[in-house]
């Protein structure tokens, strides 16, 4: 079995290393190795969709991003106990049509024992924005490490 540390019970800093760890995969849009963080028989609730399994997984988050172009994410540590953690987050993209939008969310997630996600429950809402009010360009960088961006 494969394990993906840090691994539960975490920690302030364990789960912030988790939060950091998952906004840097998303970020690549790379639905296969994002899937790799999440167990095989993994449950999602985003949004209104329900998806079980990494096969799953990867097919939904390949969809999501060929409909979100140019799709940049932070996320934030919210709250963590034992083998849960409770994270906001922000992201931008632009549709087909360029309107740019912002999207705004919470996720519960539970760990197994291997630190590989079992549950993630996700609702977002999406806010459209003039693409001058962007302020997520791409991966996070270094001087951002541990920066909250406001709701705005």
């Amino acid at each position: 079995m494969t394990t993906r540390p840090p691994l539960p019970p975490f920690t302030r800093e364990t789960a912030a290393q988790k939060v950091q760890a998952a906004e840097d995969a998303w970020n690549t849009r790379d639905p296969h190795k994002v899937a790799l963080a999440y167990s095989s028989d993994s449950v999602w609730r985003n949004r209104d969709t329900f998806v079980t399994g990494r096969a799953e997984i990867v097919e939904f988050l390949t969809a999501k991003w060929r409909r979100d172009q140019e799709y940049a994410l932070r996320k934030d540590l919210w709250a963590f106990d034992g083998n849960r953690i409770a994270v906001r987050f922000q992201y931008e993209w632009r549709d087909a049509d360029g309107q740019w939008w912002r999207s705004y969310g919470n996720e519960l997630w539970e760990f197994d024992e291997h630190g590989l996600m079992t549950r993630r429950e996700a609702s977002i809402n999406d806010v459209p924005i003039e693409e001058s009010a962007r302020r997520i360009h791409g991966p996070r960088p270094a001087a951002e490490s541990g920066w909250s961006f406001p709701v705005e």
